[in-house]
């Protein structure tokens, strides 16, 4: 379990223009911007890991932070609009995965992004900033929409488009305005990332896979099995090597193949 929350150290010391005090903000009900189960998810991988410091972002209005700080973890947080979040007595920061963020290098043990590299132009940016912010031996676990289970592969098929990632249209857009107005990036899901693309990420900024999770099995999988074992027949026919330089067996496992809506990776920084 982590550890338990303490005061804030010098490298966090309040900055007038990027720090929000979060006691000056209601504590009453917290929207979860993801589903439950990818949460208990995040929760169950971080017990699991040493404790230390955590850095929550996109923090949103604090769900998953609340969770954490209620299991005992020392966190930060950190979000576009640090203006909705919800909790008290946890520092909140304004930051944008395209850039900087406010913190020093080195200063977390744990990074966890949900809901967050689907959101932005520039997903690379982001995991480099991780990289930069944790210690050696630091732990990431990003979520994105599964792009690439059998479900999704055959809407891409069928429409040209999958469920988390339809054409942001005229008509679309103004819909998304009419409920966040000019807070967009809330709702817009503008960057489609599978397991091939975020794992060349992952590695090209010094993080090894430690494991793949999926959010929940899909109630209906099973109509799908004859294509799931029809893709694996097929893999099988390559030989081990090209599989290996390939990444099928993680592409065509349980938690890609057969997953749910979302791809949880639990990352660790060499």
């Amino acid at each position: 379990m982590g550890s338990p929350k303490t005061s804030f150290s010098t490298p966090f010391a309040a900055s007038a223009a990027n720090t929000f005090p979060s006691e000056l903000r209601v504590d009453d009900k917290v929207t979860a911007m993801a589903h439950e189960s990818i949460y208990d998810t995040v929760l169950t991988i971080l017990k699991g890991v040493p404790a230390g410091r955590v850095l929550d972002v996109p923090a949103g209005e604090g769900a998953l932070a609340l969770r954490l700080v209620n299991a005992g973890f020392d966190v930060r947080c950190c979000d576009l609009y640090p203006e909705i979040f919800r909790l008290k007595d946890v520092e909140i920061r304004r930051g944008n995965l395209e850039g900087r963020l406010d913190y020093e290098d080195g200063s977390f043990d744990s990074i966890v992004c949900v809901e967050g590299l689907e959101h932005v132009d520039n997903p690379q940016n982001a995991i480099r900033e991780f990289a930069r912010l944790l210690r050696r031996g630091g732990h990431v676990i990003v979520s994105v929409p599964n792009i690439l289970n059998v479900e999704e592969r055959m809407k891409w098929l069928l429409h040209g488009y999958t469920s988390h990632f339809k054409p942001l249209s005229v008509e679309h857009l103004a819909k998304a305005r009419a409920t966040f107005g000019d807070r967009l990036e809330i709702t817009l899901h503008i960057n489609p990332i599978g397991y091939s693309e975020l794992r060349y990420t992952l590695e090209k900024h010094g993080f090894g896979i430690v494991k793949l999770y999926r959010d929940k099995p899909k109630s209906h999988a099973w109509l799908y099995w004859p294509i799931v074992v029809f893709i694996r027949c097929l893999g099988l026919l390559n030989p081990a090597q090209k599989r290996r330089e390939r990444w099928a067996n993680e592409l065509q496992s349980d938690e890609v193949l057969m997953g749910g809506n979302t791809l949880i990776v639990h990352a660790v920084r060499h």
